[in-house]
């Protein structure tokens, strides 16, 4: 297995795409991704390596079977692990699918789930570091995550730059370092 040092980022993008000029960055769940490569740009130490740069970006009209699913099958073989990020407008796209399929289903890889709607953990967690009803009612929004989610460890955070930078370190939720299936949420 080569290094993995890559964090992986799975957002719901519209499918087909948008055609206004702005394209994806009119997905709130990709708005929620750009987030975390702004808190990285403004601070260097923050933990997140972007595998969506690893390879050449491709334009939103490429083969699927040809150019997209194959570049994000190398971005994920490039990865430590995934930060998915969840919210109420998130669909189950089919790439969203892909992503989450191959990266838990093939790879094992670990998963962070960010609430983009919410920002205190107090509405994630259950007080016992689990999932609360309100997690786990989005998680309905993806059942390719829901139905596999036992098969790897997950942490579960708010849209939080600190909880978040305590996820990316914890080297329990890398797939170097994981060793568990459990689920966990910050407090």
């Amino acid at each position: 297995m080569s290094y993995r040092a890559y964090n992986y980022s799975a957002f719901y993008v519209a499918e087909p795409f948008n055609p206004s000029n702005l394209g994806a960055f009119a997905t709130p769940d990709f708005s929620h991704y750009c987030r975390l490569k702004a808190w990285k740009k403004q601070d260097s130490s923050f933990p997140f390596l972007d595998a969506h740069e690893t390879t050449y970006n491709v334009r939103d009209n490429s083969d699927w079977e040809g150019t997209l699913k194959p570049r994000l099958h190398e971005r994920l073989r490039n990865s430590k692990n995934i930060i998915l990020f969840l919210s109420s407008k998130t669909v189950c796209s089919r790439a969203l699918r892909e992503e989450l399929d191959y990266g838990i289903n093939v790879l094992g890889l670990p998963v962070i789930v960010v609430y983009a709607d919410y920002t205190s953990n107090s509405l994630i967690s259950d007080g016992n570091h689990k999932p609360s009803f309100l997690a786990k009612w989005l998680w309905d929004k993806v059942p390719i995550f829901r139905d596999n989610i036992s098969k790897i460890p997950t942490a579960h955070v708010p849209l939080s730059k600190e909880y978040l930078a305590q996820a990316l370190r914890d080297p329990d939720f890398t797939i170097q370092g994981k060793n568990t299936n459990f689920c966990w949420c910050y407090s």
